[in-house]
């Protein structure tokens, strides 16, 4: 079974850790890495490429809508912004 691999982008680490527990529950979720800011997200995104993004939306130094325009909508995976 191919496992969906999602990244975690939060400032609050306290929100990371609550989507980590929820998603460590799902057998076909692998959490791939965790970012805290915008930019660390685009970094992650363009080198790991993860099939799904939790994406907060305000955070400092590049917002999650940021992100987006960062990256592209034509090369941005699923996104479920948080």
């Amino acid at each position: 079974m191919q496992k969906i691999r999602a990244l975690l982008v939060d400032d609050e680490p306290i929100a990371r850790r609550g989507i980590r527990q929820q998603l460590q529950a799902e057998a076909d979720v692998e959490i791939i890495g965790e970012c805290a800011n915008g930019q660390e997200a685009v970094a992650a995104i363009r080198t790991q490429s993860p099939d799904l993004v939790f994406l907060d939306v305000q955070m400092p130094l590049l917002s999650g809508l940021g992100v987006v325009e960062e990256i592209g909508v034509d090369q941005l995976p699923a996104v479920v912004f948080v």
